[in-house]
């Protein structure tokens, strides 16, 4: 089961004291950070970190930059701060066996970034968000991280009176093409991935969903570069379901890795919950079947504890429970795959684009007039049920 359920953790909500985190994990008293900026306290929350990785098992963990540096007075302390710190990670990584599946830039939680990164309208913030992402890229590169994540939370804008979206668009193509190029130049051989988020606290983003990143990459020539690393409480922000943006990317070739969050429905933010609805789960665990893996992705708790969840066996509960979820989300969809019943019908449902005239519009052998022609000949099509119910009742013999 590894092989299909390579799970992460990630620093964001989980080793930061809640001063860092306002709307985080509530209360939970942090005995390893005392909130202070220093380089002790950031070592103190990477032993922390790994001693909590080992005890729940996981083969990877995942960081933003700015959670486990502190960042100093400017770039080059910066810089220093976080060079220290992968020391102490490369060293844990050794110790414990636990590797590295991403590591990414924070350009957006600095008032410097809310204008967006790539996207700023400032060609001095454009500067600034490339020299971060090319020491995120570095130091990723050197724990051996197999892929890396640009997670645009401020790519985007407010109003249209002041904003140029083709020419941020370009800026942010631009912007890409140079973290390839930077990513070739180290000899680095790790997955770029880009993350979608619709909206908040931007009201539009131009990563908005999987179909416009993918639309964005082809755009630019840059589609075979880049991957998506899918977070379904941001795809659910979007008005999809959960598995919308998981099941898109991956029949268009670009599912990369998940960030196994969940939201709550009622709420229109981005709540990073822990998923626990096997349904979910099992729809999710079985796109990753179907397209033969997640290597090098995997699924990422890039989540959090719920602010009234005030004790620390909490942050175990939490993650064990999301990690069975996927686990029985894994086995219900081998389980439909073996039973064969969903994918016949499915099957069924498409077998008129088997036949010789459907092969031949695909392969733009056929044109407007040959379709008249068909369709004089055939009559009115029947009406085909779309068995919406028997879909769901089949999939609840499994969950």
């Amino acid at each position: 089961m590894s092989e299909w359920c390579r799970f992460s953790v990630c620093w964001w909500h989980t080793f930061r004291g809640t001063g860092a985190d306002p709307f985080g994990a509530g209360t939970i008293d942090r005995p390893w950070d005392d909130g202070t900026e220093t380089i002790e306290n950031a070592l103190r929350r990477v032993d922390a970190a790994f001693e909590f990785f080992t005890k729940l098992g996981v083969p990877y963990y995942t960081f933003h930059d700015v959670d486990v540096s502190p960042l100093g007075r400017d770039l080059s302390e910066f810089n220093a701060n976080f060079d220290a710190v992968a020391d102490r990670l490369e060293q844990k990584q050794k110790e414990t066996g636990v590797k590295l599946l991403w590591g990414t830039a924070n350009l957006f939680s600095h008032p410097r970034y809310m204008n967006g990164g790539m996207t700023n309208p400032d060609f001095a913030v454009f500067a600034r968000a490339g020299a971060q992402v090319k020491k995120a890229m570095e130091v990723t590169h050197r724990l051996g991280g197999e892929n890396y994540v640009f997670w645009g939370g401020r790519e985007g804008y407010q109003t249209i009176l002041n904003t140029r979206p083709r020419q941020e668009l370009d800026n942010a193509a631009a912007f890409f093409r140079m973290a390839v190029a930077h990513k070739e130049a180290m000899g680095a051989d790790y997955q770029l991935l880009i993350e979608p988020k619709p909206r908040e606290p931007t009201k539009h983003q131009y990563d908005y969903d999987a179909q416009t990143v993918i639309g964005f990459l082809h755009t630019y020539g840059l589609q075979d570069h880049f991957k998506i690393n899918v977070e379904p409480n941001h795809t659910t922000l979007a008005g999809h379901s959960y598995e919308h943006d998981i099941v898109f990317s991956s029949q268009l070739g670009f599912l990369g890795s998940i960030d196994a969050n969940t939201g709550d429905e009622l709420l229109g933010w981005d709540t990073d919950q822990f998923p626990s609805d096997v349904k979910q789960t099992t729809l999710t665990m079985g796109t990753v079947i179907d397209q033969g893996g997640l290597a090098p992705g995997g699924l990422n708790f890039d989540c959090k504890v719920r602010r009234e969840s005030t004790e620390l066996d909490d942050f175990f509960v939490a993650h064990i429970g999301a990690m069975d979820a996927f686990a029985r989300g894994l086995k219900a969809a081998a389980a439909i795959r073996e039973d064969g019943v969903i994918p016949g019908m499915l099957q069924e449902r498409y077998s008129s684009w088997d036949s010789a005239e459907g092969k031949d519009a695909v392969a733009g052998k056929l044109d407007f007039a040959k379709l008249e022609e068909i369709a004089l000949a055939g009559g009115e099509p029947k009406k085909t049920s779309g068995r919406q119910e028997r879909y769901e009742m089949e999939l609840s013999r499994f969950v």
